[in-house]
């Protein structure tokens, strides 16, 4: 089972994914006329255009602050760690080059999501890739694969990874014992998910902006304080991602590696292109009443995971100089030694806060994804939502006190499976997202609201909600 896991693994993630997923990025970008650059500022009109919250769905700023809660996780801090122990510097040069182009691919899958999103059996709006595979490419057996890939890993596995994270930073910073840190995070994320996704879109909309405000404003903080090292470090990044920098500590492998590690952290933070935030995107009630409103928000969303907290991140440990005194560090030791290095002794205890939020809200956001999937499943009654529920804080219990490396495996293997077969569906329905986007484009441009009309585009029809879309 490990060599056919790792196999898959290889597979996916050494050669699938890592083109994949750029290839997709860089053809969207090119082919939607550099959307991401050209029209940056109706990402954040379509965020604060409205905070309605209906009795079927939630609010645009909601839908971004639950797939942040997703994207958000403990490898904004040990991830970048170790793309910088690996790549060097250099490395978050093509973190954000991958981010840039990924927000296009962000946009594509969130506009179908929201196109061909349909009224679930509790009354709740629901869609999401299994939904626009089965409706859009009418592959209803493609959808269940997804579907099932998806529960399997950000519903069960992944959720269970992060509640590891906390044990172990809780136990490191204050000894707290993992098992009663796993009771404390079970017992929380029921009061959260027994609420259903309006209740984990309300918590996401107060704890995202507030974790990752904190965060971001200790790294600006910092970046002032050692304000005459940051043009240096500004060359160090440039210089290390076109090789024109000797390598140093711990990083070998010269431009290559940075690039590699670079396009990896990039990937696994921002998710885009993985098919995990369409789910929520497709729950919200989107203003102006568009699908590509959505695609814009959750474009934003790649932005400020990548761009601004994994950025946040590197400069935290790129202007403590710990790669230099202690090059062997990576992961989260790396991120703690340099937030000590900055902050003294209270790094270690803002780096376990970080983390515990970080991860926490991780949870309440991988679950809503599954919750999606199980209505695709046909098995969105109460009682398989109730079962479900049970489940992912049964895992979060075990992954607080294991860490059984084949099983995190399969879930890496499970979620490369689901983001290949969403690549694949993205591609072939990128005419549609073109049509979707020439649609809201030329309404703005002509100084009107945009507004959907499917009676408009007989073409894409089929498979649509027209009571929706009307």
């Amino acid at each position: 089972m490990n060599a056919i896991i790792d196999f898959m693994n290889t597979i996916f993630w050494g050669y699938v994914l890592i083109y994949g997923l750029l290839a997709t990025g860089v053809y969207f970008t090119i082919r939607l006329g550099f959307i991401q650059f050209r029209h940056f500022h109706e990402m954040i009109r379509c965020v604060i255009g409205s905070k309605e919250v209906t009795a079927n769905g939630i609010s645009p700023l909601q839908a971004l602050t639950v797939s942040l809660a997703s994207r958000v996780g403990t490898g904004n801090l040990a991830g970048v760690a170790v793309a910088l122990h690996l790549g060097g510097p250099g490395a978050i040069f093509w973190m954000w080059m991958v981010a840039l182009v990924g927000m296009a691919t962000a946009y594509a899958e969130s506009s179908l999501a929201q196109l061909y999103k349909t009224t679930g059996p509790s009354g709740m709006l629901r869609g999401g890739p299994a939904f626009y595979i089965a409706r859009g490419l009418k592959a209803p057996w493609a959808g269940a694969i997804f579907a099932v890939c998806l529960i399997l890993s950000f519903g069960l596995v992944f959720n269970s990874v992060q509640a590891n994270s906390i044990a172990t930073a809780l136990n490191g910073a204050f000894s707290i014992p993992t098992f009663v840190t796993g009771l404390i995070i079970a017992a929380f994320t029921g009061i959260v998910i027994f609420g259903g996704v309006k209740k984990i879109a309300s918590v996401a909309e107060i704890i995202v902006p507030f974790m990752a405000g904190a965060y971001l404003l200790l790294a600006i903080i910092i970046l002032i304080m050692n304000f005459s090292q940051v043009p240096g470090v500004l060359a160090s990044i440039i210089g290390h991602a076109f090789g024109w920098h000797s390598a140093a500590g711990g990083v070998a492998g010269g431009m290559a590696a940075a690039m590699m590690n670079g396009v990896k952290r990039g990937l696994f933070s921002n998710e885009a292109g993985m098919g995990s935030a369409p789910n929520i995107a497709a729950v919200a009630i989107p203003d102006p009443h568009h699908p590509s409103s959505q695609g814009f928000v959750q474009a934003l969303g790649v932005f400020i995971d990548t761009l601004l907290i994994c950025t946040a991140t590197a400069v935290i440990i790129l202007l403590s100089g710990v790669m230099d005194t202690a090059p062997d560090q990576t992961g989260m030791a790396l991120t703690q030694s340099a937030m000590e290095a900055h902050i003294g002794g209270l790094g270690v205890y803002f780096v376990a806060l970080a983390i515990i939020f970080f991860a926490f809200t991780s949870i309440i956001g991988n679950y809503s994804y599954a919750e999606n999937a199980l209505v695709y499943l046909g098995i969105g009654g109460p009682q398989w939502i109730m079962g479900m529920r049970v489940l992912v804080l049964a895992m979060v219990v075990w992954g607080s006190v294991q860490s059984v490396s084949t099983v995190f495996n399969a879930a890496d293997a499970s979620m490369g499976l689901m983001a290949t077969i969403n690549l694949v569906a993205i591609l072939l329905l990128s005419g549609t997202v073109t049509k979707l986007t020439k649609d809201y484009l030329a309404q703005r441009k002509a100084g009107v609201e945009p507004e959907f009309r499917i009676a408009e585009y007989p073409e894409i029809s089929d498979g649509v909600d027209h009571h929706i879309w009307k």
